[in-house]
């Protein structure tokens, strides 16, 4: 590991912007892109900042809510496709000061956040369908088709670059430490277009300790699949992304929210894989979170405060052969010299098994989250039982009914050696 990101293991993405108004997902719909089922009216999609003023926004409470979860970190849409600015910033009327809100979202969400200890990140797409010189998307562009996207005249496009850069600064130096960059928009136009090895070396230069993904074209970032666990993980370090329902921004139309449970198994699987869990939330137009997220956050809460030992800050643990199920481990743990987790995501029967391991190195094995101990037993095959005198074999651990955790179970194991 050689950096905070490389055992975070779980943070926040906050994706929320303007049209929060309108319950709409975020930029999407103003372009009518045919895979998405909301169309609206460019010039109707870009009104709404003229009334935008969340009187509830209150990015303490997004951080004690981040912190409480046992999350280690968080991004938020500092600028989104639609390029409305949730910064104050000189190029462009086209944020936040310019709303009746006035006031600098970024600037309260990066102070909140650095005060409940955690990491700051911001998203910034390179893409901007509201700028003259990018140039701004219109209705006669519709519906947006891959790869048809209307180019600039070459002064317009250095215009761009330029402004495009100036706002990157500003977010690099007006906010103080900026833990992480996530940019996103990179595939409308080549690293060459937009300046990807200048922009990096700028970056570098301003935060020298930031981390960046993978989303700037031509320059080594890392790995940011999204909506889903990769079911092999990338080389080096990584994160998914994923909504809780199908919706990155606000959309009360959208019903379709995962379980709290399929959301901590999904950051027990990232974990297990050595990845890092990026869990959004998308607050409402009042600048709240909404109740379903809510109730997801506490859900996730409760069972971190039981079993968080097992996320934040741990390697991968069992190779799946091993163990049907994901597993992490401490390198030193209290009392012991190794702890390995396993992460129950389904309800066991009898008992678990996990196999080839030096079985007389066992010094405990217990329920995580109540610190309950369990009986287990090994099994070794005769070969190894009479001549090896630390012998691997199968652990074979009781699991009662009593022992399991309504959402997910936990199960330590302490090794010696």
């Amino acid at each position: 590991m050689t950096n905070w990101f490389d055992s975070a293991r779980f943070g926040m993405f906050i994706c929320w912007g303007h049209c929060s108004q309108r319950g709409l997902e975020l930029s999407w719909p103003l372009v009518g892109w045919d895979l998405l089922p909301y169309n609206v009216p460019v010039e109707e999609y870009h009104s709404t900042a003229a009334t935008f003023d969340p009187a509830q926004f209150d990015a303490r409470d997004w951080a004690r809510w981040a912190r409480r979860t046992g999350m280690q970190y968080a991004v938020f849409t500092a600028k989104h496709h639609d390029g409305f600015a949730m910064f104050h910033t000189r190029t462009s009327d086209y944020s936040i000061e310019h709303t009746p809100f006035k006031r600098d979202i970024v600037r309260e969400y990066v102070e909140a956040f650095r005060a409940e200890g955690l990491r700051v990140g911001l998203y910034f797409s390179l893409i901007d369908w509201h700028h003259p010189d990018y140039p701004a998307f219109t209705e006669a562009d519709k519906p947006y088709k891959w790869e048809a996207w209307r180019r600039p005249a070459p002064e317009q496009w250095k215009r761009f670059v330029a402004a495009m850069f100036t706002q990157v600064r500003e977010l690099l130096t007006n906010y103080g430490q900026i833990d992480l960059l996530w940019f996103d928009g990179g595939w409308e136009r080549s690293a060459e277009e937009w300046k990807s090895r200048e922009l990096e070396r700028m970056i570098r230069e301003l935060q020298p300790a930031i981390v960046i993904n993978d989303r700037l074209p031509g320059c080594v970032g890392y790995a940011s699949p999204e909506q889903a666990v990769p079911a092999r993980p990338p080389a080096g370090i990584w994160e998914t992304c994923l909504t809780m329902n199908e919706s990155w921004g606000y959309n009360p139309r959208d019903r379709f929210y995962k379980s709290a449970r399929f959301l901590v198994n999904t950051l027990q699987e990232a974990a297990s894989k050595g990845g890092n869990l990026l869990l959004n939330v998308s607050p409402m137009a009042d600048g709240t979170i909404p109740r379903e997220q809510v109730e997801r956050l506490d859900t996730i809460s409760d069972w971190m405060a039981r079993n968080g030992e097992s996320i934040a800050g741990v390697l991968p643990g069992f190779e799946s052969w091993q163990f049907y199920g994901p597993s992490t481990r401490r390198a030193v743990a209290a009392g012991a010299s190794e702890r390995i987790y396993l992460h129950l995501t389904t309800r066991p029967y009898e008992t678990v098994t996990v196999r080839d391991v030096r079985v007389k190195q066992i010094r405990a094995v217990r329920v995580l989250g109540s610190g309950d101990e369990l009986r287990f037993w090994p099994r070794i095959a005769a070969g190894q039982m009479f001549l090896n005198p630390d012998p691997t074999g199968a652990l074979v651990i009781e699991t009662p009914e009593s022992a399991l955790d309504p959402i997910a179970t936990v199960i330590a194991i302490d090794f010696k050696s």
